[in-house]
């Protein structure tokens, strides 16, 4: 059984992509790659096509995550009926992620990320392209993808 898991940010070009790359190498680490299918969308069209952004391939790098590649998508209601775990990076992801699945028959899991990371007090990633604050969007997406993945392997005993 594939275990399938989406992050979603606005324009899928900073905050879910690190969260794919990211939870990408933990699953690795971890030795499941093989169960697992991992993507990232974005929740708006103004990046479709483009690559991420450099500082967020520059975080990644220098956190050892050097052979990452992305395309930058728009999410789609096939989507919620395809992954397991859809993960917002924010409110406003999750609510415009609830409202894509209306009227869906789904099995998705939609919630924010820090959902799995109480111990960080903060429920949303910002938004990092305009602030800078790329290190600490890294700090805050890592403990997320920890908490998930232990959530995870401890729901279908892994």
């Amino acid at each position: 059984m594939t275990i399938r898991v989406l992050f979603v940010c606005t324009g899928n070009i900073c905050r879910s992509p690190m969260a794919e790359a990211v939870f990408d190498a933990l699953v690795a680490e971890a030795g499941l790659s093989a169960q697992f299918a991992i993507d990232s969308a974005g929740t708006d069209s103004y990046h479709v096509g483009d690559a991420p952004d450099s500082r967020t391939m520059r975080i990644l790098r220098e956190n050892g995550i050097g052979n990452y590649r992305h395309t930058s998508r728009r999410v789609t209601r096939a989507d919620l009926q395809q992954f397991d775990y859809v993960l917002a990076m924010d409110e406003d992801h999750e609510y415009a992620l609830n409202s894509m699945a209306h009227n869906l028959t789904i099995t998705a899991k939609i919630r924010r990320l820090l959902d799995y990371a109480p111990h960080m007090g903060e429920r949303d990633v910002p938004d990092p392209y305009y602030s800078g604050a790329f290190g600490k969007v890294h700090e805050l997406v890592l403990a997320g993808c920890r908490g998930l993945l232990a959530e995870i392997r401890r729901e279908h005993g892994l």
